[in-house]
């Protein structure tokens, strides 16, 4: 266990904070630093529409300069429970509404430097009721087949980890 000794926030932003911690290392009583992404909970949802075709989404994500394919997924806004955002999120990003839901684990995004924890979902029974999408995105939906999907679990590629944690799950149980 380590002990906090101090702390500074170097950066305030809309959906994360920068704090770097002194803290002691209990192994050895020695000093270091910790720095810490502060960002909200989220959420997450893999979904199949009655053709049993998994849905995903194509985005721009600027820090990487690239378009991913991914799962549909956004921040919880404040007030909502984790399924409250996810049946938000996955309205406005596919435009479906799911009648049943599944709770997978909750997962930390990166716990060596940031605290943010994501709620997965698996959803099924979905119709059409379409939310409006963030100013800010440019989402494109993405229909896969489970062996298309699959052979994107089985890539080499570099992927999105909630997307491969939650398509991980629904393969180990279809066997």
């Amino acid at each position: 266990m380590e002990r906090r000794l101090s702390s500074r926030r170097i950066y305030e932003g809309r959906i994360l904070s920068l704090r770097v911690d002194e803290v002691e290392v209990s192994r050895n009583g020695r000093h270091a630093h910790r720095e810490v992404v502060e960002h909200g909970s989220a959420v997450a949802i893999l979904a199949r529409d009655d053709q049993g075709r998994l849905l995903f989404v194509k985005q721009f994500r600027y820090p990487l300069g690239a378009e991913l394919l991914e799962i549909p997924a956004g921040l919880m806004e404040s007030g909502e429970s984790p399924q409250e955002s996810a049946q938000r999120e996955l309205r406005e990003e596919t435009g479906y509404r799911a009648g049943s839901w599944t709770e997978l684990p909750p997962i930390w995004s990166t716990p060596g430097f940031s605290d943010e924890k994501l709620f997965l979902f698996f959803a099924e029974e979905l119709e059409w009721a379409p939310l409006e999408q963030d100013e800010d995105e440019d989402i494109a939906l993405v229909r896969m087949t489970e062996s298309e999907a699959r052979a994107l679990l089985d890539s080499t590629q570099a992927q999105d980890a909630k997307t491969m944690f939650a398509l991980a799950w629904y393969f180990a149980r279809k066997l």
